[in-house]
């Protein structure tokens, strides 16, 4: 293995982790610049995507798969938690055409028996579980009696839960009688030409994935097959794909004014400067009166994030699959996006 990461670093150092297919070149990204940042901190492959006035304007994939095959523009990511956003837009597309309800309890679709006996399962509503406000820790497993339980009423605090939005992907399954992978093909996918995303493993991925690496730079993890659809985690994509997702939040989803002021309507602070509203977090009072929408992805070997600026229409997509992905953010957000990025670090944390 060590043999492995020494030879990774002389492809680095060779010109291997020059991106390939590169569509845009930006005067403010540059390439010997995120070599180097990838260097530092070991990670083997960055996905980049940048938003300008609501278009592209660049997408690069740096780095290597394996030792001797770079990767290219088309790499499968991972992207874990960067799943939340998608589905929020998918259930937002759902109450936008009159067939579902952000405050309808969602027992009227889906209680699970570890809480059937609780009344706050009766409470929980999708305004909850977008505002991670349904009173359930992230994953059952983490409490004491590995049982869904509430930690409070929903709606009356704030805790960062996937089990809220696997309940949400019950529900809707139950209500649509459609897998929510179907759900998300018809109403996501399709629409915005997002022909590589998918929600569960094929076999066909294996050659363009991007394995998962520790903060050493070493392939450690073994690669997670989904079989099963998950509303909070393990979305397969392409930064292109993503990008693509992204560029429609900032155009507004076909979702009325009215319903995607609610989704950026603050419900519980997070910390002084942001605040989760629906789906994701939000950070207000910026300069020109521009705000924020951010959310990060975290799990083994993979840091991902969409940051975007609804108001000039402005974005940035990450993907890496290491352990220190995240050490990059503040170096690339300025990098990619200017003034508005160092606004942004600076206002913002």
């Amino acid at each position: 293995m060590k043999k492995l990461v020494i030879i990774c670093f002389l492809c680095m150092a060779a010109g291997l982790f020059t991106p390939l297919n590169a569509q845009t070149k930006n005067g403010s990204i540059n390439e010997k610049t995120i070599e180097g940042l990838m260097q530092r901190y070991n990670i083997p492959v960055l996905g980049i995507g940048i938003i300008k006035e609501g278009r592209l304007s660049h997408k690069e994939v740096y780095g290597a798969l394996t030792p001797d095959e770079a990767a290219p523009l088309n790499t499968i990511f991972n992207v874990a938690s960067l799943t939340k956003p998608l589905v929020t837009m998918l259930t937002l597309r759902l109450v936008s055409m009159g067939k579902w309800n952000l405050d309808e309890p969602l027992a009227n679709y889906w209680i699970d028996p570890d809480v059937k006996n609780d009344s706050n399962a009766y409470k929980i509503t999708t305004r909850h579980v977008l505002a991670h406000q349904t009173g359930f820790l992230n994953w059952r497993w983490l409490h004491a009696s590995r049982k869904l339980s509430f930690d409070f009423a929903p709606g009356t605090n704030h805790q960062y839960s996937g089990e809220g939005f696997e309940y949400l992907r019950k529900a809707l399954e139950n209500k649509f009688g459609k897998s929510l992978e179907a759900l998300c093909d018809t109403l996501v996918f399709k629409p915005l030409k997002m022909y590589d995303s998918r929600l569960t493993w094929k076999d066909n991925l294996e050659a363009r994935f991007a394995k998962w690496h520790d903060q050493a730079g070493k392939n450690t993890y073994e690669t997670f097959k989904s079989t099963k659809p998950n509303a909070a985690d393990d979305l397969l994509t392409t930064v292109e794909d993503y990008s693509k997702f992204a560029m429609a939040v900032l155009s507004g989803f076909n979702l009325p004014d009215s319903l995607f002021k609610d989704m950026i309507t603050p419900r519980a602070t997070i910390s002084k400067n942001s605040s989760m509203c629906l789906g994701w977090e939000y950070f207000g009072s910026l300069p020109n009166g521009e705000y924020a929408i951010l959310h990060t992805g975290s799990d083994l070997g993979v840091k991902t994030l969409v940051l975007l600026f609804p108001r000039s229409k402005q974005g940035l997509v990450v993907f890496t699959n290491s352990d220190n992905g995240h050490l990059l953010y503040e170096k690339l957000i300025p990098l990619a996006l200017g003034k508005l990025g160092e606004t942004f670090m600076k206002t913002a944390f």
